[in-house]
């Protein structure tokens, strides 16, 4: 048994290696896809335009892409680790809904307009929908009565994201010529992220990994049962405000910058779990390299598959993750296991 850690500890440096590297190749990749497909990297320093090109629209998508993934990532492991739920996820306390409501409003407020879309996606789209994102949030902590009681909490973030959801179909319908701008935010896309957005998300993914890592010995601690981690003399209420709000910042900051973005914050964790058996805290961290892995791989086939149209990111982590998930309920199914 004593030999099993170290080997734990190895393969998870291991892991971490490696999704590093694949990090640094799906860079490189993902300056090189145009609307034309795949292009060398090589050939575009002798023209200006295409430079330009890489600098301010290529790069920063890959980039944000990567980053957006690591919080979503992150995010998930946090979230699973807090209601000891394998299948919970970022935006199970209604941050989706709320952030889709936020957008909706602002937009049937401000029109759609060029000058007006251009206003919002430059300020108000994405404060719109993170300010939906963490009002959601409250709103499930209030009807809660707080996070002391997890599965109270699990089953207010459900009604609070039906609701909210409902109200943004109701405005959806109110306002027809909206519609086709909110499916871009409620698909998931990249394709408007900018450096400032890489800045945003950098720093709030740095904070998200130092506070998640600081308060791992908590979830370690949930993951034995709630009369245990008591025992252990863990402040669990404060602890649990203090894991929610990281989990709602690193989920709004995400949805405010890409929009809806489904099953990279539920498969991350997974697919770390299927490959090492580890701490929360190292969990935390592979699980936000996983999850940026996953997001920026999932973009680059977004702009390549069916160049030079583009499909939306968020309905191919939906197929490959849903997909993956099945298989994985599939495979143990004839075990009597759960996930």
């Amino acid at each position: 048994m004593s030999a099993r850690f170290p080997d734990q500890h190895r393969l998870a440096l291991l892991l971490a290696g490696g999704l590093l590297l694949a990090s640094a190749a799906l860079l490189l990749l993902g300056v090189s896809v145009g609307s034309t497909g795949f292009e060398s990297v090589r050939n575009m320093w002798s023209d200006a335009q295409a430079l330009q090109i890489v600098r301010e629209i290529r790069l920063p998508r890959t980039v944000g892409a990567w980053l957006a993934g690591a919080l979503l990532g992150l995010a998930g492991a946090v979230a699973q680790g807090l209601f000891r739920n394998p299948l919970a996820d970022p935006y199970l306390l209604g941050s989706a809904s709320g952030a889709s409501l936020g957008v909706a409003l602002a937009m049937a407020l401000f029109g759609v307009s060029p000058l007006a879309m251009h206003w919002l996606a430059r300020i108000g789209l994405t404060g719109a929908a993170f300010v939906g994102a963490v009002l959601a949030v409250l709103l499930t902590l209030l009807l809660a009565k707080g996070v002391q009681h997890t599965l109270r909490l699990l089953l207010a973030g459900v009604i609070v994201g039906v609701v909210l959801g409902a109200i943004t179909s109701l405005i959806l319908l109110l306002t027809p010529e909206i519609m086709q701008a909110m499916q871009s935010f409620m698909l998931g896309s990249t394709g408007f992220v900018g450096w400032t957005a890489c800045a945003v998300m950098a720093v709030v993914l740095a904070f998200s990994v130092l506070a998640a890592w600081m308060m791992s010995h908590v979830l370690d601690g949930l993951a034995l049962g709630e009369a245990t981690a008591q025992s252990l003399g863990l402040r669990l209420p404060q602890m649990r405000v203090a894991l929610v709000a990281v989990l709602a910042l690193a989920t709004g900051t995400a949805v405010a910058q890409t929009g809806l973005i489904a099953f990279v914050g539920l498969a991350a964790p997974h697919l770390v779990r299927s490959v090492v058996k580890t701490t929360h805290g190292r969990l935390t961290v592979l699980a936000a390299l996983m999850g940026a892995v996953l997001l920026t791989a999932a973009d680059i086939l977004a702009r390549w598959l069916v160049a030079p149209q583009e499909l939306p990111v968020g309905v191919l982590t939906a197929v490959l993750g849903g997909g993956y998930l099945l298989w994985l309920m599939h495979r143990h199914t004839g075990r009597g296991a759960g996930l």
